[in-house]
């Protein structure tokens, strides 16, 4: 290949030093003046030194991506199941809107109280800087207090952006800096946007929608003229401007506002007039909020879990629980949370209340601002007309109280005669200024005497399909106590964990029908220890008895019989899949010896009742971000449809969900567990809850001492759970037991929570065999059927699996109950005619699965036994 010489155009170069000596030429003498000289000296350093200031004072602001980037801190917003708030989790409360959201009344009041050239100047307002260095100097020189402010709506963002609240030269410095660069980097509608979203106005509220609802409890859109200006005038100094405290004051600055808004031409005169008239219209604090507080205990396992995930501060990040502006979820049902609170604490105050009084053991300086003291106390008061008090004198027969709003009371001694518990003599003898009590008001401004419970409970209510749960309350209030007793407290669960036991026997063999002896039982446990004999809560014994029979009693000892002929490490293996604990491989598991926690036992008979499958206990059903991406769910069956966001409907029918839970449990022995457990309600220990008149199951416990009571139950398709007992274990007294104490708490919480649910009942699974048998003797009849009207009725329905019904039976005459193994003519005689008479067996029914509903189950007859019939124990 060849080449060819590339031409390079010859042109002619800069004459530079040519240049450089005609720029001497005509600078030169101007140097060889001195004051010429030291002025570029000076010029020089001058900017060398602003260099060197803007330099040091700019080094970790915000760049101009994260200005545009920046969110403020938001609160977390729970929901309830129907999707309304029911609570806000907030350091800072504060509701964003975009600047189109704003009224032009409230961002005209804003613009005259705040910076009324925002829109001309380039960050600084120099007049109003100039003045405010003068004011300065002279305080400084002076010693006269902090010098006024001169700052722009932007210098305020930049210092909520900067977080620096010093009195400084430098944090100035750094706000101005901050300042040109917002102006630089942002439209004046946003930086508007940003100050009126994020905003101090006391009250908790950080921006202007949120001190609406603080100050007015309406929306922005909603305030009237006053009331923006009213709002207008707080950036400076909520505190100086309290609506209560400082009423005068906060109307004269509102109406220096108006004022300023009628001279830059946003209002007319009259307007003025009319509105400087107008009262503050201010709400009390506290006494409405957008949010209302549902849920104590449920709410406070939200945030725990909350936390756990995200984060508690914006620090922690993007999601924080106190910054990251979440919409949460939850399972929470509003009026059922109500009435498991209610139900819970009039059953520890039931218990607890002819005890004597407790006293709180909190105390106050009376002499200082007890209002706000008593009001920060840790005193949760439970009921809604329950108050915290102080004492703040004592004279005679009557002592003179006040409440936390700064109103007073009083407290006759005939209304505090209680006996002190573990003091003894009246309570009212006890009493001393600064003590914080708990009152109720009986009559004008008369009070009596209240005493928090000691006794501690915890409550669930869980949903069967899904394992939602509706509600939690895990104590007597949430205010005195943090500590959630339906999840925290590890408790033995007693005879609430024998249908663990019986389930894992129907898996194995045993049917509803099956006898099991009640009579001593005793284990060699080896040399050293000896025998362990069991004993029924009792000390009776009433021989050979159905499986039934024995849960709806809630005997002991056929309870262990039956762990051990089906084997105790089944048993526990049972427990260990159900999640309600892992336990060593000893008979005394089977009464209830291991600890669990209300929440685990309730969710394990959910799994019972939803036919075996496995459920999870779920509070949150699904969490998103502060721009309404789903960030987490509970289920996943957006990612096993692989469909749930579909641009367009594609013509085909609507996809149903694959089934996303294990069966833990064979279906029919689930089904057969919970049909035994309904007849614990029809006749067993749990018969005060009969009168619901709704299919119900369920099973009461005791522990040993007894030291906790409980009862777990409910309908097909809600499982509820309450356990009862001291947080440090204790005996609760001899006449304590789950059908007396737990199942009342239960039956209040049904009332109100069931009442406008359908009566559903126990739907049995495909393959169930339906039999009518004698409920004493589980043998099978024919020619008798069941009655609903008699809980007692002799002949039941009972469920069993393929091939365990019991065999067939025939009627002698004279009402006894026989059996053959023939099909041909059987005699019996009557002995008191002695006359024969043939009975023939009825022909055999062909084998057909029983229907899908069952009938209330019929109660049992009194057992034949010498032996007195025991009365419900567990």
């Amino acid at each position: 290949m060849k080449f060819e010489r590339l031409t390079v155009p010859d042109l002619p170069l800069p004459d530079l030093a040519g240049f450089n000596r005609r720029v001497h030429e005509r600078i030169d003498p101007w140097f060889e003046r001195r004051w010429v000289r030291r002025g570029a000296w000076i010029g020089g350093l001058g900017f060398l030194f602003f260099a060197a200031v803007w330099l040091f004072f700019a080094t970790g602001l915000p760049s101009s991506e994260k200005l545009l980037a920046y969110q403020p801190p938001l609160p977390t917003n729970v929901r309830g199941y129907d999707g309304n708030p029911v609570q806000t989790f907030a350091r800072e409360r504060r509701v964003e809107l975009a600047y189109d959201e704003y009224p032009p009344l409230v961002i005209q009041a804003f613009l005259a109280a705040e910076d009324k050239t925002f829109f001309s100047h380039g960050g600084i307002d120099y007049p109003g800087l100039v003045g405010a260095v003068g004011d300065f100097v002279m305080k400084t020189a002076t010693d006269g207090g902090r010098a006024r402010g001169g700052s722009t709506i932007t210098q305020q963002v930049a210092k909520a952006l900067l977080q620096d609240s010093s009195y400084s030269i430098g944090r100035k410095i750094r706000e101005a800096i901050l300042a040109f660069r917002l102006e630089s980097t942002l439209s004046k509608e946003q930086i508007l946007e940003l100050y009126l979203n994020q905003i101090f106005l006391g009250r908790n509220a950080y921006g202007v929608q949120a001190a609406s609802r603080a100050y007015f409890d309406k929306d922005v859109g909603e305030l009237t003229l006053p009331e923006a200006a009213y709002l207008a005038v707080l950036p400076k100094a909520p505190s100086n401007y309290d609506p209560v405290r400082a009423t005068q004051r906060a109307v004269n600055r509102r109406n220096y506002v108006l004022r300023e808004m009628v001279s830059n031409g946003f209002i007319a005169p009259e307007q003025m007039t009319a509105a400087a008239a107008a009262p503050l219209g201010t709400i009390r604090y506290g006494s409405s909020a957008k949010f209302r507080d549902i849920g104590g205990y449920f709410m406070e396992e939200v945030r725990r879990d909350l936390m756990k995930r995200y984060g508690l501060t914006v620090e922690d990040g993007p999601n924080s629980v106190y910054g990251g502006g979440l919409w949460v979820r939850t399972s929470v049902v509003p009026h059922m949370q109500a009435a498991a609170a209610e139900a819970l604490r009039e059953g520890l105050a039931k218990f607890d209340g002819g005890r004597g009084w407790r006293d709180p053991e909190l105390s106050i300086d009376v002499s200082g601002d007890w209002a706000g003291q008593l009001d920060r106390s840790p005193v949760g008061t439970g009921f809604p007309d329950w108050r915290k008090a102080v004492v703040l004198s004592k004279s005679g027969g009557e002592a003179r109280i006040g409440f936390a709003n700064g109103s007073t009371g009083i407290l006759p001694a005939s209304a505090a005669s209680m006996p002190k518990r573990g003091a003894g003599g009246a309570a009212f003898s006890h009493f001393r200024p600064g003590m914080i009590i708990v009152v109720k008001n009986v009559a004008g401004d008369n009070y009596a005497l209240r005493s928090i419970p000691e006794i501690g409970g915890g409550f669930v209510a869980e949903e069967v399909r899904t394992g939602r749960v509706l509600a939690m309350q895990g104590g007597f209030d949430v205010i005195g106590s943090s500590y959630n007793r339906a999840t925290q407290a590890v408790r033995q669960p007693g005879s609430a964990f024998k249908p663990i036991v019986y389930e894992t026997a129907l898996e194995n063999g045993m049917t509803p029908a099956s006898i099991i002896v009640d009579s001593p039982f005793c284990v060699w446990q080896g040399a050293g220890l000896g025998n362990k004999c069991f004993v029924n809560f009792d000390r009776r014994y009433s021989g050979p008895k159905t499986l039934r029979w024995g849960v709806e009693q809630s005997r002991n000892l056929m309870t262990v019989r039956a762990a051990s002929q089906t084997g105790i490490a089944k048993v526990t293996e049972t427990a260990r899949k159900l999640g309600v604990g892992d336990y060593p491989d000893y008979l005394s598991i089977a009464l209830g010896a291991g600890d669990t926690t209300v929440l685990k036992l309730t969710n394990a008979y959910a799994i019972m009742a939803n036919h075996g499958r496995s459920v999870r206990p779920t509070l949150v059903d699904y969490i998103q971000d502060r721009n309404g991406k789903v960030i987490y769910r509970t289920d996943n069956r957006c990612q096993i449809m692989d469909n749930c966001t579909a641009a367009d409907w594609d013509g085909k029918g609507m996809p149903r969900p694959p089934e996303r839970t294990r069966q833990l449990l064979d279906p029919m022995a689930a089904f057969q567990m919970v049909h035994v457990l309904t007849g614990v309600v029809e006749r067993g220990t749990a018969t005060v809850l009969r009168d619901l008149d709704r299919p119900l199951f369920g099973k009461t416990g005791t522990t040993s001492g007894p030291t906790n009571v409980w009862f777990i139950g409910g309908t097909p398709d809600i499982v509820a759970g309450v356990y009862i007992g001291y947080d440090q274990p204790r005996p609760m007294g001899h006449g304590a037991q789950g059908g007396r104490i737990a199942a009342p708490i239960f039956k209040q919480f049904a009332k109100a929570a069931f009442a406008s649910l359908p009566k559903v009942p126990f739907v049995a699974p495909p393959g169930i065999r339906w039999a009518r048998i004698d409920r004493a003797s589980g043998r099978r009849v024919f020619g008798t059927f069941p009655t609903r009207e008699d809980p007692k009725s002799p002949v039941i329905w009972e469920a069993f699996q393929p091939q365990t019904e019991p065999r067939r039976s025939y009627r002698r005459a004279g009402g006894r109950y026989g059996t053959d193994d023939a099909d041909e003519e059987v005699q019996g005689q009557d002995r008191d005619a002695k006359t024969v008479k043939a009975v023939r067996r009825p022909r055999a029914a062909p084998r057909r699965t029983a229907p899908a509903t069952i009938e209330p189950p019929a109660p049992a007859p009194a057992p034949s036994n010498p032996l007195p019939t025991q009365p419900p124990t567990q």
